[in-house]
């Protein structure tokens, strides 16, 4: 049994082996990435979930805007060694930003001395909120891009819970839990007998909106109650 938790991961185990069984937690369409031959009927040895990823980019360009109207130069953080949905990325939000005439600076980090460089950066480029491209060098890096934005005094909005729980501002996508749960419930079922073939791909399009509002009023923005009314969790 192989286990690949993220988007770069899949193509590698697929490489490594067409026999053992492989599950998979991934952003993006599989079919497009000739990873399964369909979402219900995956054949060979890969099943998985998917969860919303590059698709929610403007949405969060939309978020940030909605909560800091005034400002005109927002950042976009990307992980340049994730090709592909960093450029799919990059030039969604770029078109979602032209549409409400916003600029968008397309920063990019791959290390810890890059995100260090990046946040110090944002002041010189008048860069007045950020949104962070989701990225499995970012997911692990929660709680250092919190602290870097309050730092730094940026708000930032990202896609998975724990960025807002450790201090970011805001956080809007899916639940990174339960994905790893439908995982590992299909590993149990493959270790039991039934083969990943058979095992539909599991499409986790549920999407949460936190917002801290602790870390708001450190930033002395004031959250709209239409806002905050739409918010799945508020942190206070």
């Amino acid at each position: 049994m192989i286990v690949a938790s993220t988007s770069p991961a899949v193509p590698v185990a697929k490489a490594a082996s067409s026999t053992i069984p492989i599950v998979f937690s991934m952003g993006g369409d599989p079919v497009r990435d000739s990873l399964v031959a369909s979402l219900s009927q995956p054949g060979g040895n890969l099943t998985g979930v998917t969860t919303l990823n590059i698709e929610l980019g403007p949405k969060r360009l939309e978020l940030m805007h909605e909560l800091i109207p005034t400002t005109l130069v927002l950042g976009l953080l990307i992980d340049p060694t994730n090709f592909t949905q960093s450029e799919i990325l990059s030039k969604d939000v770029q078109a979602a930003a032209r549409s409400v005439g916003l600029e968008i600076h397309a920063l990019r980090a791959s290390t810890e001395s890059d995100l260090d460089a990046v946040f110090a950066s944002l002041s010189q480029l008048r860069v007045g909120g950020l949104v962070i491209g989701a990225a499995p060098f970012f997911n692990s890096r929660s709680e250092q891009l919190a602290a870097l934005a309050l730092r730094y005094a940026v708000p930032a909005i990202y896609q998975y819970r724990p960025f807002a729980a450790a201090g970011g501002l805001m956080s809007y996508g899916g639940n990174i839990a339960d994905a790893y749960r439908q995982v590992g419930v299909y590993v149990g079922r493959i270790l039991k007998g039934e083969k990943p073939a058979d095992l539909p791909v599991q499409q986790i399009t549920k999407v949460e909106l936190i917002i801290n509002l602790k870390t708001a009023k450190a930033l002395g923005i004031t959250v709209p109650l239409p806002l905050s009314g739409r918010a799945d969790e508020v942190i206070e």
